[in-house]
């Protein structure tokens, strides 16, 4: 078995969606002082690698508290999208892998965005989905789909419509994933526990890929 960290570290000189503060890890007892250490950590919860729950954007929609354990694990994939230069996933990109994506639970989209992680490029010209692929998605059985971006939409919507197609089908969203060349083309099971907050619209969480090998 290999267990392949698909987390970004969190830190207070970190990209965050705009418009959003930073992260402050903030020493608030020292072993020198105290006798033991602890860090106050301020931070919204989108930050990093996170997940976004229906709640995050439908009125009464499901917070991340309210579904079961199993919710947040299962059989994933990772269609690479990394080497195409278009601005978005359109439907007949991801139906030539319907196969692949009938027999799984979560869909994981490579951009090859993180690379840029902590420059200006991080916030604009990844690929998206459209409208029409994120409707032909919800007809199957998953749990989330994820991205290594900073959004599953395009940076320039304002209406974020992927995201709420998403949500009214439960469908977790995963953002600012990294490290997927490690992980390869073949199916693997994934983890993507978030904190257990009450009334979360979303939470930070520590996403890893476990191979058989």
């Amino acid at each position: 078995m290999k267990i392949i960290d698909l987390t970004h570290k969190i830190e207070e000189e970190m990209p965050v969606f705009p418009g959003t503060e930073k992260p402050v890890l903030q020493k608030a007892n020292t072993i020198e002082k105290d006798g033991f250490a602890e860090v106050k950590i301020t931070m919204y919860s989108h930050t990093g690698t996170h997940m976004d729950a229906p709640a995050h954007m439908l009125d009464q929609g499901t917070t991340l508290d309210q579904f079961p354990i199993e919710k947040f694990m299962g059989k994933g994939i990772i269609l690479d999208f990394s080497n195409v230069n278009v601005k978005h996933i359109d439907v007949n990109a991801l139906k030539v892998h319907e196969e692949e994506i009938k027999e799984v639970e979560f869909l994981i989209l490579k951009t090859g965005w993180s690379r840029y992680w902590g420059t200006e490029v991080y916030y604009k010209g990844f690929p998206a989905l459209n409208d029409e692929a994120v409707l032909w998605l919800t007809q199957f059985q998953l749990k989330g789909i994820g991205i290594d971006a900073i959004s599953i939409d395009d940076m320039d919507s304002i209406t974020f419509a992927v995201h709420k197609k998403l949500m009214e089908k439960d469908i977790l969203i995963i953002e600012n994933l990294t490290n997927l060349d490690a992980v390869g083309e073949e199916p693997f099971i994934l983890s993507v526990l978030p904190l257990k907050t009450k009334d979360a619209d979303g939470s930070p969480i520590r996403a890893v890929a476990i191979k058989d090998i």
